[in-house]
C-alpha cells in the first residue's frame, strides 16, 4: 500500500498538499538515473553548470508570487516579509562567484620533471534532506555549490513543506539542469534510512533535529558516507555593559521571534550585564508587545503561526514548566487574541530564569526567550557554554577586541558581534557539540561536496 505524506496547513488546519512515498523500488531507480547522468554534467565546463544553476535561481525568483503564498499556508510565514530571496541571491551569488577558486587545483608543483597537484572531485550524488523552517534557503545552501561543483542532487524535503522541492526542481530545470541531474523525491524516514544505508550517496546533508541526524548517523554506519548535519541550537546573546543598548533590543528580540522563533540561529536566551539588565527588559517587553499575531495573509500580521501544533505545544509546555519553577512571564497573552491554543501562539518573554528551566537548555524553536543578568564576561562566558548545542554567539559591546577574547572562549560555530540570527555566505556555516558537524557556505561549503584527487606525474624523457 502506497504511504502518503501529507502538509498539514498552520493556517486552517487543512490538508493543503499530499504526495506519495516512493517505493523502495522507485527510490532505487531514481538514484540509479542520478549515479547515470551524472558524469556527463561534471563534464561540462564549471562556467556552464555555474550559469544553469543561476538561471534556475533566477527562474525560482521569477515564481516569487506562488513561492510566497505556498510558504505562508505550508508553515506560517506572514507574506509581507517576501519569502527568502535577498538571503537566496545573496548566498547563491556568492558561491556562484567564487566557484572558480573554490574548485581551483592545489599545484605543488608543475616542472619539467614532476606535476604535482590536488584537485577538487565531485562526490558524484548529493543527498540533501531539507528543514521547513527555512525550506529554500537550508536547501540551497548545499544545492547550489553542490550543482556547480559536477554532483548530481537528490532533495527530500520535509513533509511541512512538500511544495517547496517541487518549485526548487521545476526552477532549476527552467534553467537547463537535467531532470535526472536534479531530482525531488518524497520518502517516508524507513525509505530515506534505507537509501543511505545502501551506499546511494556520496554526500548527505541533513538539516533538523538531534534525533533526526541521530537516525542519518545510524543509517549510514559503516557506510563510510561523508555526512553534513546541523542539528539546532540554542543559541546566546551577551550584551555587555558597553553595549548600544537600543540597537541591540531591536536585533535580540527579532532574532528571537522572527519566523515565529522558528529559526536554526535565532536567539533562545539572552544574558545582560547587570547595569543594563532592566532598561533592557522593559524596552525587550515593548518591543515584543508591538508585534501581531495573527493570520499569514493579512497584511499587519508580523508573527503568523508555528509550522504544526506539535511544535507550538512544546514551547507551551517548556513555558509552563519554567513559570511552575519560578519564572515570570512578562507578556500578557491577552494581548495577542489570536492565540487559539494551538498553531496560534503569542510571544512571551521570561525573567526569574535559570538553567535548571528547560526552556535556558533545550532548544524550544518558538517565540519565548528567557533573559537573565550576569555580573561580568566570565559568567556570561560561563553559561553560554553551558549548552548542549554551539551553533551561534551574540555578542554586543563596542570593543571589537574584547568580542573577539570573548569569541574564542565560547563552545560555537559562529562568533556575532552586534549582529544576529545571520547567515554570512563568506564565512563556513558550522556548528560544535549537538549542533553538529560540518560545514556550509564558503570555499568550505565547496570542499564539503567534493573530495580531494591527489595526481602524482613523474614526466619520463625519452
Amino acid at each position: 500500500m502506497t504511504k502518503m505524506i501529507q502538509c498539514i496547513s498552520p493556517v486552517d488546519g487543512r490538508v493543503y498538499a499530499e504526495r506519495p512515498a516512493l517505493s523502495p523500488e522507485q527510490a532505487a531507480a531514481a538514484v540509479a538515473r542520478a549515479k547515470a547522468a551524472q558524469p556527463a554534467w561534471a563534464a561540462l565546463p564549471l562556467s556552464e553548470r555555474r550559469d544553469k544553476v543561476m538561471a534556475g535561481i533566477a527562474a525560482l525568483n521569477a515564481m516569487k508570487d506562488e513561492v510566497v503564498e505556498g510558504l505562508a499556508w505550508q508553515m506560517g510565514r506572514p507574506t509581507r516579509f517576501g519569502g527568502e530571496f535577498g538571503g537566496v541571491n545573496e548566498r547563491a551569488n556568492y558561491m556562484a562567484s567564487i566557484a572558480e577558486t573554490a574548485l581551483a587545483p592545489i599545484v605543488a608543483e608543475d616542472s619539467d620533471r614532476f606535476e604535482r597537484r590536488i584537485e577538487r572531485a565531485p562526490m558524484g550524488v548529493v543527498f540533501v534532506i531539507a528543514p521547513w523552517n527555512y525550506p529554500y534557503l537550508t536547501a540551497l545552501n548545499t544545492i547550489v555549490p553542490a550543482l556547480i561543483a559536477g554532483n548530481s542532487v537528490m532533495l527530500k524535503h520535509a513533509s511541512q513543506t512538500l511544495v517547496a522541492g517541487e518549485h526548487i526542481a521545476t526552477a532549476m530545470h527552467k534553467g537547463g539542469v537535467p531532470a535526472d541531474v536534479f531530482q525531488n523525491v518524497v520518502l517516508d524516514h524507513a525509505g530515506t534510512e534505507k537509501l543511505i544505508a545502501d551506499r546511494s550517496f556520496g554526500f548527505v546533508n541533513f538539516t533538523g533535529s538531534v534525533a533526526g541526524g541521530q537516525a542519518i548517523e545510524r543509517a549510514a554506519a559503516g557506510t563510510f558516507t561523508s555526512l553534513g548535519l546541523e542539528l539546532g541550537g540554542k543559541d546566546p546573546g551577551y550584551v555587555a555593559e558597553d553595549a548600544d543598548l537600543d540597537w541591540a533590543v531591536d536585533v535580540l528580540m527579532d532574532g528571537a521571534m522572527f519566523n515565529a522563533g522558528q529559526c536554526c540561529c535565532g536567539i533562545e536566551r539572552i544574558y545582560v550585564h547587570e547595569s543594563l539588565y532592566d532598561a533592557f527588559v522593559a524596552k525587550a517587553v515593548d518591543w515584543v508587545n508591538a508585534l501581531k499575531l495573527g493570520n499569514p495573509f493579512d497584511a499587519d500580521s508580523t508573527l503568523g503561526p508555528m509550522a504544526n501544533v506539535r511544535f507550538a505545544k512544546t514551547v507551551r509546555d517548556q513555558t509552563a514548566e519554567a513559570v511552575a519553577a519560578g519564572a515570570k512571564p512578562l507578556i500578557d497573552a491577552g494581548h495577542f487574541p489570536a492565540d487559539d491554543g494551538g498553531a496560534y501562539l503569542a510571544p512571551q518573554v521570561l525573567v526569574n530564569v535559570d538553567h535548571s528551566m528547560t526552556v535556558m537548555m533545550q532548544e524550544s524553536f518558538g517565540p519565548v526567550v528567557g533573559i537573565m543578568p550576569v555580573k561580568d564576561d566570565a559568567e556570561a562566558i560561563a553559561l553560554m557554554n553551558d549548552s548542549p548545542y554551539g551553533l551561534t554567539a551574540s555578542i554586543w559591546t563596542s570593543d571589537a577586541d574584547r568580542a573577539a577574547r570573548i569569541g574564542r572562549q565560547i563552545e560555537t560555530g559562529t562568533v556575532f558581534m552586534n549582529r544576529a540570527d545571520y547567515i554570512d555566505p563568506a564565512v563556513c556555516w558550522t556548528g560544535t557539540k549537538d549542533t553538529g558537524r560540518g560545514g556550509a557556505m564558503s570555499v568550505l561549503g565547496y570542499h564539503a561536496v567534493t573530495r580531494p584527487r591527489s595526481y602524482h606525474f613523474r614526466k619520463v624523457k625519452s
